[in-house]
């Protein structure tokens, strides 16, 4: 998988990135998961200032194959959900919970995307952050950009960037995850009340991965605007799926891969009200899967994952189709679980009873011991795994 990610231009882990950004400032807290700013803008030292850049990467790639294919508009809507989940979800992280302001910037070929998939993407945007609203979850929509970048864009990409200001007292650093902590996955599959329809579990990580070993090669003669010209035929569209081939699921291939990335906002609201003391960390298990807390830990400790949630259909899917490793799975995509939030063990019960109200499935996954590095491990039926 690993030659394959490469041969598809692709960095799993994001290594030239990172190297990239290593030498910049780390902020007030450099553990902290995303980076804090002193206050600019009130320049007051009891807050700080947060903002941060993401996007729904190549998952707008299969939304246009989906709507050429079926006229189904809603698909776009689902794109600039990812976009925010993207962001706010990463926020979440370090205990902010608004209220927030939100830029989007949508650069299109203007050949192939028209006005009203972009109608779609501005107003979803819109009625996205009103359905949050009702979940005491506030979010500003300042505008934005929107480019004709035909000769950079082959389809259409669309990112966004939120910013908040808040009290550093209300922060959710990482520093005081130690050992004796528990750690409590929240599932990314199901659906939240606060979802229109059953969630895959996808979220907005692997769908270079996913959408090439999935799909039928049927796709590159149909839509050759989906696919970089460069790349090795041997790598693209490998699978033996069309995108409206029924699953288990209430889903189809299609919609099982565009499931709007779920956001835990609403969730972690509640917690934070109620538990933010005993909340050691929160990470989003985006880039980097199961293996992401590995970044933030503070100190030399092991993270213990031998009790993850299962696997939902569609990632043993992906597995099947590209016959990638389970450590490979376990390090690429969420594998059902994208959030988990490092506690105390009298409070992950209450933790999870909070996650159950809004019917998404959680529970203790594992634990925090001393190490000599910092280190996670995965248990599971497929075998055991160690991430460095």
């Amino acid at each position: 998988m690993d030659d394959r990610y490469n041969r598809r231009g692709v960095s799993a882990q994001k290594e030239d990135v990172h190297k990239a950004v290593a030498k910049l400032d780390k902020g007030l807290f450099p553990n902290a998961f995303c980076k804090v700013y002193p206050d600019y803008w009130g320049n007051d030292p009891a807050w700080c200032n947060l903002m941060h850049a993401d996007g729904a990467g190549t998952k707008s790639i299969l939304a246009y194959m989906y709507w050429k294919e079926t006229g189904d508009m809603s698909v776009w809507k689902g794109i600039a959900i990812d976009s925010i989940v993207m962001n706010i979800d990463d926020l979440l992280c370090v205990g902010a919970t608004g209220p927030f302001t939100y830029s989007s910037t949508i650069g299109r070929n203007k050949h192939l995307i028209p006005g009203e998939v972009i109608s779609e993407l501005i107003n979803g945007t819109q009625a996205y952050f009103d359905k949050l609203k009702e979940y005491g979850i506030d979010v500003h929509f300042l505008g934005g950009e929107t480019a004709d970048v035909g000769d950079v864009v082959r389809t259409v990409i669309v990112d966004g960037t939120m910013a908040c200001r808040m009290e550093r007292s209300k922060l959710v650093t990482t520093e005081k995850m130690q050992p004796g902590d528990v750690v409590v996955s929240l599932a990314s599959y199901g659906q939240a009340t606060y979802e229109d329809e059953y969630n895959s579990g996808m979220g907005s990580n692997g769908l270079t991965s996913a959408r090439h070993e999935m799909l039928n090669k049927i796709y590159i003669g149909k839509y050759p605007e989906s696919v970089d010209p460069n790349l090795p035929a041997d790598v693209v569209y490998n699978g033996k799926y069309t995108l409206t081939d029924t699953t288990e699921t209430p889903l189809n291939v299609g919609k099982m891969i565009l499931s709007p990335t779920r956001t835990y906002a609403p969730v972690v609201l509640k917690i934070l009200q109620q538990h933010f003391d005993a909340i050691h960390g929160i990470i989003h298990c985006s880039g980097g899967g199961q293996s992401k807390c590995l970044h933030y830990l503070p100190a030399p400790l092991r993270v213990v994952k031998n009790n993850l949630l299962p696997i939902p259909p569609l990632f043993n899917m992906i597995q099947a189709a590209a016959g990638t490793g389970w450590k490979e799975m376990y390090q690429v995509f969420n594998m059902g679980q994208r959030l988990e939030i490092f506690t105390d063990k009298d409070t992950a019960a209450s933790i999870i009873a909070i996650a159950k109200s809004f019917n998404i499935d959680a529970q203790v996954s594992g634990y925090v011991e001393k190490a000599q590095q910092k280190e996670v491990v995965i248990e599971s039926k497929y075998g055991n795994f160690s991430y460095c």
